[in-house]
């Protein structure tokens, strides 16, 4: 399968990295899920209105949902240009990535909105992979091809866990607990966002405060969250557990419903 890859340089201290963003994906064998259209349970609609309405339009068109956004946070990070009422200085990034938020980005991703989990889960690849509240991109555990997120590149995660790259800024990591966050779900139950299969992805922890206990390889199961009143869906939540030091990636495992483009 063909692929676009993008690719900068970052230079920290005397040492330049190569950080690649690309978009690719394949489907991977699991016998695990399968195709039952019992699966198949309306995304409740309460979740959008989590969404940053100053970023991000929702549309429903019969059975389906786009998602569109210009990919701007409602909060603060040095990855702001300097003149922009949100930017501060780093609190947690040790060295930044080349850009700033803004500009002409857009994203758009049209899902089901009764996604079902399909016969084969999806490994996911570079670039988008669902779309956070705030508006920015979802990425995975991967910072290049067969490349996993290591120490150096984590240290250019603003406190949202967010880089930019070629695509823009974007998440790869669970936010940090710090003061400057008054937005981003760490340690609990909070909406994240939506992933490229329609299923939604929620922070660590159930809405009575325990962690889940019946999550598959992916973080999926079905029960019940804050936007369901009472019904159960299947739905995403982050792992809990340290990808390495302190870190705890968003989303490191398959989509397990049928993919749709991040265009």
């Amino acid at each position: 399968m063909k692929y676009l890859k993008f690719t900068f340089f970052l230079l920290l201290g005397a040492m330049v990295f190569t950080l690649s963003c690309s978009s690719d994906s394949e489907n991977t064998n699991d016998p695990d899920d399968t195709d039952d259209p019992s699966d198949a349970v309306d995304t409740p609609v309460s979740a959008f209105d989590e969404f940053n309405p100053d970023a991000v339009t929702i549309s429903f068109d019969g059975d389906q949902i786009t998602i569109e956004s210009n990919g701007s946070p409602n909060h603060t990070s040095p990855y702001w240009p300097e003149t922009d009422p949100l930017y501060i200085e780093p609190v947690v990034a040790v060295a930044l990535t080349p850009g700033r938020i803004g500009g002409n980005r857009s994203y758009s991703i049209t899902v089901p909105a009764a996604p079902e989990l399909a016969a084969t889960s999806t490994a996911t690849g570079l670039g988008p992979i669902g779309v956070a509240v705030t508006g920015v991109p979802i990425f995975n555990d991967l910072e290049g091809n067969n490349r996993p997120i290591e120490e150096v590149i984590a240290e250019t995660f603003d406190y949202a866990g967010a880089h930019n790259g070629p695509s823009g800024y974007h998440y790869h990591i669970e936010s940090s607990d710090i003061p400057e966050n008054t937005v981003l779900s760490h340690d609990d139950e909070k909406l994240i966002g939506i992933m490229a299969d329609g299923f939604l992805l929620y922070g660590r922890r159930e809405t009575d405060g325990s962690y889940p206990t019946d999550l598959d390889a992916s973080g999926g199961h079905f029960g019940e969250t804050q936007h369901s009143n009472g019904e159960e869906f299947y739905h995403y939540h982050i792992i809990n557990e340290f990808y390495f030091g302190n870190v705890i990636a968003l989303f490191a495992g398959d989509l397990q419903g049928t993919p749709n483009t991040v265009l």
